[in-house]
Order: structure tokens, then sequence, then C-alpha cells
């Protein structure tokens, strides 16, 4: 019984990791077809811009609803309404006949992916062995990043050979068929209610702790979002040695999260959150120093990215633990703390360098990181050791 309960686990880790995957390259591919997308539309590059903004803001606004209803009511048929959704958006965004309607379809997917990410994070932590959490969760997360530096170039392929518009078709195909695994693989997973009235007292303690991740957030993407530019304007790097540069970031991003896991399940969330933000911080000086050092940026680029998203994954494995009875709002909460983070990085890391260049974005970021410090070192909640279940 035990074996066919670790396999049944294990099944649920690799649907997971795939569907997040997915999620991840809905997410990180549109930006590189927006010059064909532009074209196809006769619209300006701002304007398509706007896909992203759209399906941001709906992600972040919608994501805390539909993950105080999974911890009501289950998440499985959440997860399946989501992927159902996704398929309705990819064809929409593939065949839409104006502007407008891409747009729509863009708002329809960042609701679709608001239903389904967070609460993959918080079913894979409900079926994970106890003490197991990190590591499971540290492994779904690297689906996600996988998909950072997997779904540019997945799109750029696909649109050489068949246009851009075959890669939301070919989204959707694969949403699909997530949706009939997904809504099989959790099939025996219980329904988790809340014990208490979520808003008498401990919402406001949930968005301080996810505030933690807002300060990580833009600590990585006030300098991320602007990495291409600055190693242009800083290294006279060419494309190809961007596309490197990225690479290695990537790689350490991926391989960050999943050596989290390992150390999370021996030392602890807790520990392990806390010391990643201090290396991340140490880190960051060191860019500003080395950041025209030649081929060692390389090397620091992907110890950045190694810590940085060692920290993201055990962060999240911390708040899964410590608000058990809660996991699919603060999974949720979390995320929307992500894409603030993002957003306020990007306009934070525009504005540094318009005042004094890019050579100052390390140092900002090191500063976001003391503060994303100082507020993890504040006591969370008390771990709480039972939950109430019931049969699906």
């Amino acid at each position: 019984m035990g074996d066919a309960m670790e396999f049944s686990g294990k099944v649920g880790l690799s649907v997971g990791w795939i569907t997040l995957f997915l999620m991840g390259i809905d997410l990180f591919v549109v930006s590189p077809l927006l010059p064909f997308i532009s074209e196809a539309y006769n619209v300006s590059s701002a304007m398509t811009g706007w896909m992203v903004t759209v399906f941001a803001v709906t992600y972040a606004f919608f994501a805390p609803f539909f993950g105080w209803l999974s911890d009501k009511n289950g998440r499985r048929l959440l997860i399946t309404f989501g992927l159902l959704l996704f398929v309705i958006s990819n064809i929409l965004t593939a065949f839409a006949p104006s502007f407008f309607w891409l747009i729509v379809s863009r708002i329809l997917a960042g609701l679709s992916v608001a239903s389904i990410t967070p609460l993959i994070y918080a079913i894979i932590v409900d079926t994970a062995p106890p003490n197991r959490t990190g590591t499971w969760l540290s492994i779904v997360v690297s689906g996600h990043l996988t998909a950072l530096w997997a779904g540019a170039p997945f799109g750029m392929l696909l649109e050489h050979f068949l246009g851009w518009r075959s890669v939301f078709v070919i989204m959707a195909v694969i949403g699909a068929i997530l949706a009939v695994v997904n809504f099989n693989t959790w099939k025996y997973v219980p329904k988790i209610y809340l014990t208490r009235n979520l808003l008498e007292g401990n919402l406001l303690r949930i968005l301080g702790s996810v505030s933690v991740t807002t300060f990580w957030a833009i600590s990585m993407y006030a300098l991320y979002v602007y990495l291409g530019a600055s190693l242009y304007s800083e290294n006279r790097f060419s494309s190809t040695e961007i596309a490197l540069a990225i690479t290695f970031y990537g790689i350490g991003a991926v391989l960050g999260s999943l050596i989290s896991g390992q150390l999370t399940d021996r030392f602890g969330e807790r520990n392990i959150s806390k010391v990643t933000l201090m290396f991340l911080t140490l880190i960051f000086v060191c860019l500003g120093i080395f950041f025209t050092s030649g081929d060692w940026i390389y090397f620091f680029l992907f110890l950045w990215a190694l810590v940085g998203y060692a920290g993201f994954s055990s962060y999240q494995a911390r708040l899964a633990v410590e608000y058990s009875n809660e996991r699919g709002i603060v999974m949720a909460w979390n995320n929307t703390a992500l894409y603030i983070g993002i957003t306020l990085g990007s306009m934070i890391g525009g504005f540094v360098i318009s005042k004094w260049g890019y050579s100052f974005l390390p140092y900002v970021c090191s500063i976001a990181a003391v503060l994303s410090f100082v507020l993890s070192t504040q006591k969370v909640q008390d771990t709480k050791k039972e939950s109430a279940y019931s049969d699906t």
C-alpha cells in the first residue's frame, strides 16, 4: 500500500511539474513574439506590450480569490476549470479577429493561470510526505523556472517553422490533455476546509509574510528585466553572448530551486530562506563590483540565480508549512506578491538607469534583498500539526 501511495505521489509530482512548465511557457513565450504579433495586427510595439500587462494584472488580482476558494471547496475542480479556460484563451489568442479580442484572450489567460499555478503549489504540499515538503515543492517550482529559459527558444523555433499562431494552438492542445490528466490525478486528494474566518486578524499576517516575496522579486527583477541591455551597455556583449549569459542564469535558477528542496528538508525552511537572502545580498554587491570583469560575469549570473531561486523555493515551503490550514490562499497571495514585486522591480530599475546608469542596479538590488531578509525574520505563525479533512 505504501509503495502504491508513493508511486501515486510521484505521478502527481510529475503532473504538477509539467503543468507548471506549461504555465511558465505561456508567460515567457509572449515577449519574443510581440514583434510578429504587432505586425499581424498593425499596432505599435507599445500596444502589443499590453498583452503582457493585462495578463499579469489579471493574475495578481484573481489568484488570492482562487486560493481562498480552493481552501474551502477543494483544488481539483478549480485546477481542471483553469486548464479548460487556458485552452479557450490560447485558441482565442491564436485566432483573435482583432487586437481587442487578442487583449481579451490574454485577460482570460491570466485568469486561467491564476486558478492553476498557486493551486498546484498547494496541492503538491498537500500530498507530499511530511519530511519531503521542501523537496517536492522545489521540484515543481523548477518546472516553472525551466520555462524561464526554455520558453523563448521554444516560441521562436515554432514561429520560424509554423508562424506565431502555432505556439498558442500547441499550448491549447497540451492544456486540453493536462485538463484530463489533472482531473484524474488529484481524484483522491481530500478537501481542506478553513477552521476560522480568515479575515479576522489573519489576513494582515499573511500579507506581512508574503511581502518578503515582493522585496525578493524587486531585488531579482530590477536587474533581470534590463540584464540584456546592461550587458550590452557595460560589456558590449553581442546577442550571442547575451543569450549565453541568460542561459547561465536560467540553469542556475533551476539548480537553485532543486538544491533548496534538499537543504530545506534537512535544515529547515526558516533557516535556508534566511541564509539564502543573506548570501543574495552579498552576491549583488559582487555583481556590482565585477559586472565588467569579462567572462567572470557568467559565473556571477549563475551564482545569483542559484542562490536567489533557492531562497524563493525555500520561502514558499516555509509559508506552506507555517500556514497549513490556509495553504491555497497563502500560495496565491505569495504569487500575487511576486507579480507586484516584478512590476515594481521593472519600474525601479528603469528609474535607476535613467538617473545613475546600469552600473548602480546591482547595489539597488542588494538594498531590496536586505529589506526582504529583515522582513523574513518575523515569526510567521505557529505551525499547525492538524488540519480538518473531509472526503471528496
